[in-house]
């Protein structure tokens, strides 16, 4: 499995209607965020290796209602801290 994180700009007012819808349906994702910024969300997805980013944002993510644009990062590494360190 692969992460990416995906940025959501969303039509005005829409922002809690399109995390809840995308908990609702997506199963790829992990976990969403309200954030401040030129962006209101910030949404962790969870991809299989062989999984087609590209077509599951733009079939999938940029088709949701109420969702107006998206900017995707691809992650390479996670690195923890605290606890969850190793080492």
């Amino acid at each position: 499995m692969r992460a990416i994180f995906v940025f959501f700009k969303c039509e005005p007012g829409r922002a809690y209607a399109v995390a809840r819808d995308m908990a609702d349906t997506v199963e790829e994702l992990s976990e969403m965020h309200s954030v401040s910024g030129p962006y209101d969300l910030l949404g962790k997805f969870y991809l299989e290796a062989d999984r087609d980013i590209g077509l599951f944002v733009v079939e999938r993510l940029q088709t949701m209602p109420g969702v107006k644009d998206t900017q995707t990062i691809q992650a390479f590494n996670a690195f923890t801290g605290g606890a969850g360190r190793q080492g």
